[in-house]
């Protein structure tokens, strides 16, 4: 009797507290401008929308624990794929530009097609440069914005963007260069570890998933075309910050300081365009959900509800 009594109780525990047990996620397909997108919902369908935007070389799959966190409980999470991502649509690049610009787009129809007229944006690396244009298009639909491990500012730039800029430059000098970086176990495992003192920590089956996503066919056109488009997301650098400074958004910054990428001079750097943003550094990496999922759900489950009480 006292054992299923404790069971009953640690049962009702972790249903009660923020980020632990497990509600339930659907998994859906939509047509967007002739491409299938791919994505993940959980949560009331009336429910204030979060909506979550990944990163590379992930999907939706890596918003898994919050998609089953207490969240859902209140909240109606919708993460979708980018098109080249997950389980959306992968056209060639002779079908369908592989720009920052086009993800955007194809993310508002997304939104727009699933009546999505306001919502907090969850930003994770790509998910930054496809979310801010979409504020600077729509601002009248950004509630508030999270930002994790994603930069708006070149002062978020770590040293390894110097051979990125590079490539850049001089294409056709450095492609072969960074498909073999690029593509590589080792840089996808280190997107993970970064500078982390504990390795041990983390899953090794995140990043060798997602070193197989990279080498199936077609994916080494595809990422490469859009990572060279990624030198117009810092010429956006200053567009997005004026809209920062102008419209004064609700943001939490969220930052893993083991990013061998981004460094945490780009989590500060928002409080400059935003000084009432909150900025929270977690001892984590490039993905702060692989290792600090329940912190990350309370710092958002309690950001949502001090705004929703505003």
């Amino acid at each position: 009797m006292k054992l299923v009594c404790k069971i009953a109780c640690l049962a009702l525990l972790m249903n009660t507290l923020p980020g632990i047990g497990q509600e339930r996620v659907f998994y859906k397909t939509v047509q967007v401008n002739g491409l299938n997108i791919f994505y993940r919902e959980a949560g009331p369908a009336n429910g204030p929308v979060l909506l979550l935007l990944h990163g590379v070389p992930t999907s939706s799959r890596m918003y898994q624990p919050m998609l089953e966190s207490s969240l859902s409980r209140t909240y109606r999470l919708i993460a979708p794929d980018f098109p080249g991502f997950g389980h959306s649509s992968w056209p060639s690049p002779k079908e369908f530009s592989y720009t920052f610009d086009h993800l955007a787009q194809v993310t508002e129809d997304f939104a727009a097609l699933l009546k999505l007229d306001h919502y907090t944006l969850f930003l994770h690396d790509y998910g930054g440069p496809v979310g801010m244009r979409m504020a600077v298009a729509h601002p009248k639909n950004v509630d508030a914005i999270i930002i994790q491990n994603a930069v708006s500012h070149e002062a978020g730039l770590s040293p390894l963007w110097a051979a990125r800029r590079a490539f850049w430059q001089d294409r056709a000098s450095h492609e072969a260069a960074f498909r073999k970086s690029f593509l590589s176990l080792e840089t996808t495992r280190n997107r993970h570890v970064g500078t982390s003192p504990h390795p041990e920590r983390l899953d090794p089956d995140t990043w060798t998933d997602e070193f197989y996503f990279l080498n199936q066919p077609g994916q080494a056109d595809i990422q490469t075309d859009l990572f060279f488009d990624y030198q117009n997301n810092l010429k956006a650098y200053p567009i997005w910050q004026k809209w920062l400074r102008d419209n004064q958004p609700p943001l939490l910054v969220i930052w893993g300081k083991y990013d061998a990428s981004f460094t945490v001079a780009g989590a500060q750097a928002y409080q400059r365009d935003v000084p009432g943003a909150e900025v929270h550094i977690l001892e984590a990496g490039h993905f702060g959900l692989d290792e600090k999922a329940a912190e990350i759900i309370a710092l958002t489950d309690d950001f949502l509800t001090r705004q929703a009480k505003k």
